[in-house]
């Protein structure tokens, strides 16, 4: 019974998507007799959290005899909100069902701890795998210290993302749309100055969300300064981060970051972005963008959509640039779906 419940509990969590910012997934049921009697989950960024939420919609009678399924560890620390610890334990509940420890070192088994010292039971391990697929940006970034790296292109057959120098739509109407949504689900967009340019994209998710993703240029000779008619320096919907090794424009629009760094590498990039606790990226490209990503090691999924199109002649190729390759890297997690007429090859590094 215990797994049962801990899937009515995955299934709560799921209602918070999209809203819940760099906060995790996380629901929770209360059962009473072997009925559920309550639920809850964190529904908003800077709200209450899963566990308080189904103690306020639980009757105080039975807290006493209930037990109650949480998909994540109970917070133990003074956030946005008070600690979700304290909260069972002054309702009275007296067994609590975790599916995964949190590791965010703010918790970490401290939130277990607090419970097991005043006196509640305590069983954690609980579909913690699927528990875990709630929130893998979030599993990551606290495991590994660093955002999620996500590549992403669109190429013609023979392997080209687009004319010499032109903006050229590779894949059909279904797959703009399909990537609209998939962005929404990163924390932070990456193109390089030469997309910025050429494209001027503006880089929206549908459906639009109180939280839309960080838009983050990689400029190190600052060119971008010489073209700020961009949509990106007019559209103030999503915030703009310019990474560049030249001094910031004398004026600049206050949605947009101009990030200075003696040398910008993708290594100094990323590290930057983790002690900005971003969790995920999703990087756009271009070619050379997405070569030094997996030159320096810095990537972990890899996302390529296919369009039955021929470019051939000097046409620009996908992921590339002039070191010598020395090896041949296998993905895992392979996944192949098709989108209109195009298709979309996903896989783990």
């Amino acid at each position: 019974m215990d797994q049962y419940f801990m899937e009515k509990a995955i299934q709560m969590a799921q209602a918070g998507q999209g809203q819940t910012f760099t906060n995790p997934l996380v629901g929770a049921v209360i059962v009473y007799q072997g009925t559920i009697v309550a639920a809850g989950c964190h529904l908003q960024y800077g709200k209450p959290h899963a566990e308080v939420n189904a103690l306020q919609n639980c009757p105080d009678e039975v807290l006493a005899e209930a037990t109650m399924y949480v998909t994540l560890e109970p917070c133990s620390h003074q956030g946005k909100q008070p600690p979700c610890s304290q909260a069972i334990i002054q309702s009275g509940i007296k067994q609590v069902v975790i599916g995964q420890l949190d590791p965010n070192p703010l918790v970490a088994g401290r939130g277990q701890t607090m419970l097991q010292e005043n006196g509640v039971a305590v069983e954690s391990g609980v579909l913690e795998e699927e528990c875990k697929q709630l929130n893998p940006f979030y599993n990551f970034f606290y495991q590994n210290k660093r955002p999620f790296i996500t590549l992403k292109q669109a190429s013609s057959l023979d392997g080209k993302i687009s004319l010499r120098d032109l903006r050229t739509p590779i894949t059909g109407p279904e797959v703009y749309q399909y990537v609209r949504r998939e962005r929404k689900k990163y924390q932070a967009i990456l193109v390089g100055s030469q997309t910025a340019i050429t494209d001027d994209p503006t880089l929206h998710t549908i459906p639009r969300g109180p939280y839309p993703p960080l838009r983050i240029i990689l400029d190190r000779r600052g060119r971008l300064k010489d073209y700020d008619q961009l949509q990106l320096f007019h559209d103030q919907d999503q915030v703009v981060w310019i990474f560049s090794e030249s001094n910031p424009p004398t004026s600049l629009p206050d949605h947009c970051r101009w990030i200075v760094q003696e040398k910008v590498t993708i290594e100094s990039l990323v590290d930057y972005l983790s002690q900005e606790g971003v969790q995920s990226l999703y990087v756009e490209g271009g070619a050379r963008i997405h070569d030094a990503f997996i030159k320096e090691g810095l990537w972990d999924a890899f996302i390529s959509y296919l369009a039955p199109k021929i470019i051939a002649g000097n046409g620009l190729p996908a992921t590339s640039s002039d070191r010598v390759s020395q090896e041949l890297l296998d993905l895992k997690d392979v996944k192949v779906q098709q989108i209109g007429q195009d298709i979309r090859i996903s896989g783990r590094r």
